[in-house]
């Protein structure tokens, strides 16, 4: 009997439960299917009466509202149409819907300098500063059997000894040796090679 009893009680939850479901979609869904039609009737019912207690706010609140409702109104409106057609363009600068000559801008003439200045040169990259003299003087060679060629040079009372590749006094490179001259390169001017010849005594 217990049993039956509960049964009968979960049945009546459930009914009550799915009648408040059947209500809340009605609620829900009734309006939308009805949209046109009370928004229809709403634009044709007259306004109401404001009564003379009533505050200005909400008459201008009602006012907007009837602006609004009215708004929405899907009717061709053909007086407006036409007004909207007569209207003409009445700017007073450039009208895009007519085309134009470009606007022709002056090309100055002169230099605009002040005072009548002659035109400048075109601008010429100054000339390259040619490298110091190397003050080394080539006397003689060091050759020996098996050996790589070697030359005696001097500055002053020094004496170096040197082959290709090699540098004297930390700043002179010997680039080429060639039987009366010897090519020697500033590196630190980074300069051209300088060819020096053979003096003897």
């Amino acid at each position: 009997m217990q049993l039956g009893f509960e049964n009968k009680k979960k049945m009546i939850w459930a009914a009550v439960l799915g009648g408040l479901a059947v209500v809340t979609v009605a609620y829900e869904i009734i309006p939308m299917l009805s949209g046109p039609s009370v928004t229809a009737s709403t634009a044709a019912a007259p306004a109401p009466v404001l009564s003379r207690t009533s505050s200005r706010g909400a008459a201008t609140k009602l006012g907007k509202k009837k602006q609004h409702v009215e708004n929405l109104d899907p009717t061709l409106r053909l007086d407006l149409l036409a007004m909207s057609e007569q209207t003409q363009y009445e700017g007073n600068g450039r009208n895009i819907f007519v085309s134009q000559p470009d606007v022709v801008i002056p090309v100055p003439k002169g230099t605009g300098a002040i005072g009548g200045a002659e035109e400048p040169k075109p601008w010429t990259p100054p000339p390259t500063p040619s490298a110091p003299p190397i003050p080394l003087k080539f006397f003689g060679f060091a050759n020996e059997p098996g050996e790589p060629k070697k030359i005696f040079l001097s500055q002053g009372d020094d004496v170096f000894v040197a082959g290709e590749g090699e540098i004297v006094d930390r700043r002179y490179k010997v680039v080429h040796i060639t039987p009366t001259s010897v090519e020697l390169q500033d590196v630190l001017n980074s300069g051209p090679p300088q060819n020096i010849p053979l003096t003897q005594g």
